[in-house]
Formats: C-alpha cells, structure tokens, sequence
C-alpha cells in the first residue's frame, strides 16, 4: 500500500514532459523532484492524503487563495510547484458516489501529484511511434442506446441530465509521448500537457477549467453544448433552445458546488453561454465564481468540484449512479481533474479531450450530456466529433504511422 511521495528518480521521467497547466514564466526551467501517488485499492482518503504531501511539500494548499499571492521563486531547486492529477474513480470517493466500471488502467494511480522545482530541462526526441486500430467499448447502436436508457430515467424523474461517456483503445509500439504531445498542442487547450508516471502516460488538451482559485476567488468555467467550428454551426449553438437548457443546468449545479465549499462568499455568474472555440469545435462556456473570503482547504475543494457537473449531469449522485449503470467501461483518467498548484493558487482542468498510454494501449474517452430531448444518433456522432481532432493529433508527426 503505498500512500507517500517518493523520488522521481527511481523511473525514467524525460525532462521535456510538459505538465498541465504549468506556468508559463516557468517552461523549460523546471524538473520533477518527488511524488505521490494512491490507488482506489489503497483505502484511505485521497483527498487529505495528497493534501498531506503537498503541505509537507511546501505548497499552501491548506489556505489556498488568500490575495497575497506569492511570486513564484526562481533558484535553483526552489520549488515551482506541483502537478496534480485526480481520477474518475477517486473523485467518486471524494464526492461519495457510486462506484463506477471498472478502470481499463488499473496500471494508473487514482490520483496522481509531482513535485517540481527549477533546474534545466531538456528535449525531446521524436522517435518511432506505430499505432494500431481504435477498437470502442461498445457500438453506435449500443451507445446510442445508453443515451436512450438515460433518457428513460429522465422520464422517470430519476435525474435531470445525465453524461454519457464512451471509451476506445488502440495498441500501439515505440515511444508515445511525442505524439502525446501533439494532443497537449491541440488549439484551445487551456491546460494542454502531458503526465508521466512509472510504465504510463496521460496527455490532455483540455479547454474547461474545472476550479480555478487565484486573486481572493474561486472560479470554474463548465463548458456544454458543442456544434462543428463553422459559421452555420456557431448560430446553430446559439439558437438552440436544448442546448442552453442543458447548459444553464449545469451552470445552477456549479453555483451549488461553489456554495458548498467553506470560506467563500456569494456566488455569481459572471458570464453565461459564451462561444468559443476548440479544436474544430464550437463550445458554449460559463463562468461561475465567489469571493474567498476565509480559510479555503484544498481537500474541501476537491470534494465538492470533483467530478465536474459538467460531465455527470445532475443531481449529481442521482447522475453519477445512472453513470454506473450505463457505461460498461471505466473513465480511468477522463473525466475527472489534472492541473497545477503553484504557491498560493490552484488550477485545476477537466479532464476531458484526454489521452492514456498504459504501456501497451492508449486510451481515449468522448461523450456528452442527455437531457429529455436528446437525440441517441445526434449524441454518437457528438461523442466521435470531439474524439477526431484527438485521433489525427496523435498521428501527425514525423515517424508516426498507423499498423496494416
């Protein structure tokens, strides 16, 4: 059972890997030190545990967000900060939910947290890379009758919206992480970057800001309702009637979790159903904050964010027990969180438009919100649209192919 930091030496990490949502003043000059890392396997709670070793660590992540922030140091070995990733499974436990499918990488820990300070980094080579064929979890047809059971519970009042996520495979040989890192660069990727660990990888080119808490505020950014990056499909977005509806919804669950969290104040939507663009992709974005206004632990904070309303619908248990039954594979590490805690703030991404190498396959996730009048053939094809930028990402450099 192993629930404490440990050196980063004791496996290979190339200095080059970019982690999400690093500072940029920092790129380049800054190497991983030490880490900490728990499985669902391991009990215990992961919420304080990593809490614990990041304190240990230096990082104010028992008081987070006070409005004198810190200057970053910048010697030599100082520390930068910490990468910190958090799984699907593990938000479960935090938030108290049902469990869902089994993980397809149990290999990766349930969350995940590294210690950087600043030192030289390196480059990264290219490298051969070959990748398989994509093989889903399910069908259309089976997917596409997922979303017509969640939209029976709906019916039933059982929950007012509902995720449905997809998961597909790929084998592949060589070295991944060059091309890994040409998904961390897709455009829009607000927390673009790759995660390494002993015999795993996880890149993401996330866009959707899970909870931000910087500058005396609390701050999260869901993102619902998507159309293709075209003039037609930007007035679409705006004019569809079910896609606000599924958004605002999400934007009501967001206020209650930020109203759940101790040492804030009042929360207010700042901004609601703006359009913006990843990718090939229109997506509509909210933001959603409050004032800081007393002591803001980080475990606090995890409890109630993660997982992200936008990706399990709501009520948010009633969802994410409909999230169990639905889906026959595991969100591993979509879904959930990945991001950076620097010296006095936290930025934490959703871990959506993600990416795992486990060794001998990556892993890719997609899928979207039902709500009563969803159509089960529109949200298939949803769910492939915002996986194809991801598939191409992961091909378009020099040395990759795919396998006959």
């Amino acid at each position: 059972m192993v629930h404490g930091s440990r050196s980063i030496g004791h496996y290979p990490t190339p200095p080059s890997v970019l982690p999400p949502g690093r500072p940029a003043s920092c790129q380049g000059r800054h190497r991983a030190s030490t880490s900490f890392q728990w499985f669902r396997s391991d009990g215990g709670d992961p919420a304080e545990l990593v809490a614990d070793y990041l304190a240990d660590n230096g990082l104010r992540v028992r008081n987070i967000g006070r409005t004198d922030e810190q200057v970053c140091p910048t010697g030599a070995g100082s520390i930068c900060g910490a990468a910190l990733y958090v799984s699907a499974d593990a938000g479960s436990v935090m938030s108290g939910a049902a469990p869902g499918a089994a993980t397809p990488v149990p290999g990766i820990p349930d969350v995940y947290a590294v210690v950087y300070v600043h030192g030289p980094s390196g480059d990264l080579a290219p490298g051969e890379f070959e990748l398989g064929e994509w093989t889903p979890s399910w069908t259309p047809a089976e997917h596409a009758a997922a979303v017509s059971s969640a939209r029976e519970a709906i019916g039933r009042g059982d929950v007012y919206q509902v995720n449905v996520v997809g998961h597909t495979s790929a084998p592949y040989a060589g070295s991944p992480l060059a091309a890994l890192h040409r998904v961390a660069a897709l455009p829009g990727a607000r927390y673009g970057g790759v995660l390494t660990g002993p015999g795993w990888a996880l890149a993401t080119a996330s866009p959707e800001t899970l909870v931000e808490v910087r500058g005396g505020r609390v701050i999260t950014r869901p993102i619902k309702g998507t159309r293709p990056a075209t003039a037609e499909g930007h007035r679409e977005l705006l004019a569809s009637a079910k896609e606000r509806a599924e958004h605002v919804m999400i934007v009501d669950l967001s206020r209650n979790d930020l109203a759940r969290l101790p040492g804030v104040g009042p929360v207010t939507v700042d901004e609601l159903f703006a359009v913006r663009r990843w990718s090939g992709l229109w997506q509509a974005e909210s933001v959603v904050s409050a004032p800081v206004t007393g002591r803001l632990d980080l475990t606090d904070v995890l409890r109630a964010l993660v997982p992200g309303g936008s990706v399990t619908g709501a009520p948010k248990l009633a969802a994410l027990a409909e999230i169990a039954r639905l889906e026959p594979v595991g969100r591993g590490v979509s879904m959930a969180a990945v991001g950076w805690i620097g010296p006095a703030y936290l930025d934490l991404g959703l871990t959506i438009r993600t990416v795992a190498a486990d060794g001998e396959r990556l892993h890719a996730w997609a899928g979207g919100g039902i709500v009563w009048d969803s159509d089960p053939t529109a949200e298939v094809a949803e769910a492939a649209a915002k996986l194809a930028p991801i598939k191409a990402a992961l091909l378009s450099y020099p040395g990759g192919k795919v396998s006959a």
